[in-house]
């Protein structure tokens, strides 16, 4: 029988799959039902390939079954009763917030009881809609939380906001460590690898396929692997054979489970043109598996420390990135060091940590 006196918390995510901020909405609410909160939540699409704990509306199946313009309304109905049934005391809503009429719905129609609105992302357009005289309107009084510095100072600046806070996303270092421990065939020989959705607007993988391409990497035999799958997959493959890569750069597909590969691999890579808070970099880290990562906004500069866990190299520059690759495969020492202070860099990360700014915040 549910405690009448657990407060119940309603976390609004658009999925619970395939993104690093679906990942932090799943462990979420693990974290906040393992703090003794009846926890619930509301999902927009039908995506569940992370772990969570709660009750789940999947709003997904739904669309599916009808998308037209009174199926949206039908859903905006069925969310809204969800809270009232349910009474619900808080949200915590981590959607990306980018069509004004149904974000003013959302915000001045459905939620009627207290909210906190979670950034994922730097680039404004990714996270609010198109109108910063409505985003002022409906969010300068509300709580906020950015998942890096960057984007709080930016936000708080750009929208006037009065209460917004830093918490990093966490993460549960024993269960990826667990999971790094699984069996997998990957018969490539020594590889660094990259893995994400394979967006080349985001992720810019078209400046890691060049400077992998200017690098000593592929005369040493040290292929470059791609975990991931997305929008621009046939173009990347392409872009490979253009750079006459393709016995170099693996194309594995989507992993449910990346860790084994992330653990077996001499480093990590992110070359995006922009982040919210990068989840690989931490998750990579706490497997003692060293980052090389651009310095693009915003993340990983809260992350990495250049030369002690990583390297951390100018945004957009193929060269510098190359520089950097063959730096941490060439100088024994460097690597050695960053591989060693990995794992303790990311300490402040794990869900532990981050459950008990949760609980203050939500306190």
């Amino acid at each position: 029988m549910p405690n009448a006196n657990k407060k119940k918390i309603c976390i609004v995510a658009s999925s619970l799959g395939r993104g690093g901020a679906e990942r932090s909405s799943a462990l979420l609410s693990i974290m906040l039902s393992d703090l003794g909160y009846e926890v619930y939540i509301i999902t927009v699409l039908d995506y569940l390939d992370y772990d969570y704990k709660g009750t789940l509306l999947n709003l997904g199946v739904i669309k599916k079954q009808n998308d037209t313009f009174f199926g949206r309304i039908n859903r905006l109905r069925i969310f809204k009763k969800f809270l009232e049934t349910n009474k619900i005391d808080y949200v915590i809503d981590g959607r990306t917030r980018i069509h004004a009429y149904q974000e003013f719905i959302v915000s001045k129609f459905i939620y009627k009881m207290p909210v906190t609105y979670v950034i994922h992302n730097h680039k404004t357009e990714k996270a609010f809609t198109a109108y910063n005289w409505l985003n002022k309107n409906l969010y300068k009084n509300k709580t906020m939380v950015a998942v890096s510095k960057a984007a709080e100072e930016k936000f708080r600046e750009l929208f006037q906001l009065k209460n917004i806070v830093t918490i990093y996303n966490g993460f549960d270092f024993d269960s990826i460590e667990s999971k790094a421990n699984e069996d997998v065939e990957l018969n490539i020989g020594k590889y660094i690898i990259f893995y994400g959705r394979l967006d080349d607007e985001h992720k810019n993988l078209k400046l890691l396929f060049s400077a992998y391409k200017l690098s000593n990497l592929p005369e040493k035999e040290v292929k470059l692997l791609i975990l991931g799958n997305g929008p621009d997959e046939i173009v990347l493959k392409q872009y490979v054979k253009e750079l006459e890569l393709r016995d170099s750069i693996v194309f594995q597909g989507f992993e449910k489970n990346p860790y084994p590969f992330v653990k077996q691999s001499l480093f990590m890579l992110l070359s995006s043109r922009y982040e919210g808070f990068p989840m690989v970099i931490p998750e990579a880290l706490s497997l003692e598996v060293p980052v090389i990562s651009v310095n693009c906004e915003s993340g990983p500069n809260e992350v990495i420390v250049n030369e002690h866990n990583g390297l951390l190299v100018e945004n957009h520059k193929p060269e510098v990135l190359a520089k950097a690759m063959n730096r941490l495969y060439e100088e024994k020492d460097l690597y050695l060091h960053c591989k060693s202070n990995a794992k303790m860099s990311v300490a402040q990360f794990s869900k532990a940590k981050i459950a008990e700014q949760w609980q203050s915040l939500l306190k």
